[in-house]
């Protein structure tokens, strides 16, 4: 339910006029006022006239910053109203679902924005107070990250991509094209010319096979051309290739590449212009994932109002005696285990990937052997035992191709659903325009 959306303010209007003003009084003397008035109505919310011109502001600024033309900002007063109306009532629904961000995590985004600014923290607070704007762009921030978080969460949930979606896309020419990984390559070329003679290219050869022994021993590739540019027998140039699909790479080496693994050498090349050696040296993306698994199964004691930690301890310690001593684990773990997501499967957390377990337990069970049984471990869960059921590196590849697939079908879809559901919230919102 809405009223009429007002044009914008009179041609008198002033964007940045003060809002505060001096009243009069015979009884109480001169005293300020501040003067801010409610321009729409939302729901349980309100958005004010200084939130308007603060966002005007904004935009006027951003455009002479920019040097783009400046707007006309009766022309756009609507239309930042309505904007403003929006996100009021998307932050009401935040507050509802209860989505906030404390003040640690402002921080860490402020670092970050200020690591961009090639400041300090401190640094970048003092800026921001020393123009009067810290508070501001802390609730900006926070209302930004807010807003985000609002929108992944429930249009996310509205979004349905089905198995036959994301097999065209796999199958499609795009897709393939996706799912290519980059290669970062390390070269160097140990360069010919039309008037070398073949014993200078048989010099020239030795003197690459030199360079490649060197790296194939342990030498860093940059330091290693580095020094050649500068310090070799043999002129020695290289080629920046950057991040590259494999298309893009020449072809001299392309099908190399294709089987290399990080850090791997090939070479000398020989080609018209000389002798290549290359290192892969990063890559990203593609298809292929292989991943190191860990099977465990384990036992948690979590200390509680009857039993304190070191009781906990004690008990966990008696606990892996009996294991020890024969007990079965399954059963001793079904009786005791506080973990309610494995106990029923008496502490089997079947298959873990590299890198989903906690770092407590990833220090312990990287020393263990199939079979070992842990001393007790202490997470911020309570007290654990662990028991190493195996080891395996799983082809994840299929699964990751899929994910990544319905990733990007997801973000396709993002934008349009982001917007239905925009209308939908604003349609069934009452919002009342202040004149």
């Amino acid at each position: 339910m809405s009223k009429f959306l007002p044009a914008g303010p009179g041609p008198a209007f002033a964007l940045l006029t003060a809002l505060l003003s001096c009243a009069l009084s015979p009884a109480l003397g001169q005293e300020r006022q501040l003067l801010d008035r409610i321009v729409a109505i939302v729901d349980t919310g309100v958005v004010l006239q200084s939130e308007v011109d603060a966002r005007l502001a904004d935009i006027y600024a951003n455009a002479v910053r920019n040097n783009q033309p400046q707007p006309d900002l009766e022309d756009i007063y609507g239309d930042v109203l309505e904007a403003l109306v929006l996100e009021n009532l998307q932050m009401q629904i935040a507050e509802r679902v209860n989505i906030r961000f404390d003040d640690d995590t402002i921080n860490r985004v402020l670092g970050s924005m200020a690591q961009n600014s090639d400041m300090t923290f401190d640094q970048y607070v003092t800026t921001l107070e020393r123009a009067g704007v810290y508070l501001q762009t802390r609730e900006q921030v926070r209302r930004q990250m807010t807003l985000q978080e609002l929108q992944r969460g429930l249009v996310n949930q509205r979004i349905r991509i089905t198995d036959q979606e994301i097999e065209n896309f796999i199958n499609s020419e795009m897709g393939q094209e996706l799912m290519q990984p980059d290669y970062f390559l390390n070269h160097m070329v140990v360069p010919f010319s039309a008037e070398d003679s073949d014993d200078l290219r048989q010099r020239k050869m030795i003197y690459a096979g030199e360079i490649l022994a060197r790296l194939e021993a342990g030498e860093d590739f940059a330091a290693l051309r580095a020094e050649a540019m500068q310090n070799s027998q043999f002129p020695v140039t290289a080629t920046d290739f950057g991040w590259r699909r494999l298309d893009q790479i020449p072809a001299l080496f392309a099908d190399a590449v294709e089987d290399m693994d990080v850090g791997q050498l090939e070479g000398p090349f020989e080609a018209a212009n000389g002798l290549h050696i290359i290192q892969l040296g990063d890559q990203r993306g593609g298809t292929s994932q292989f991943v190191q698994q860990t099977h465990l199964r384990h036992i948690m004691l979590s200390p509680n109002e009857i039993r304190d930690d070191q009781q906990s301890l004690a008990e966990i310690r008696r606990l892996r005696q009996r294991i020890v001593d024969g007990e079965d684990f399954a059963e001793i773990a079904r009786q005791n285990s506080d973990d309610a997501a494995s106990v029923v499967a008496g502490g089997d957390i079947d298959w873990i990937n590299e890198g989903g377990m906690p770092l407590e337990w990833e220090i312990v069970v990287n020393e263990m052997e199939v079979g070992d049984l842990s001393e007790p471990v202490r997470t911020d869960t309570g007290w654990h035992i662990i028991e190493l059921l195996g080891r395996q590196l799983s082809d994840l590849s299929q699964e990751f191709t899929r994910s990544e697939a319905e990733n990007v079908l997801r973000n396709r879809k993002f934008d349009l659903e982001l917007q239905n559901w925009l209308i939908e919230i604003r349609e069934e919102a009452f919002v009342e325009y202040v004149d």
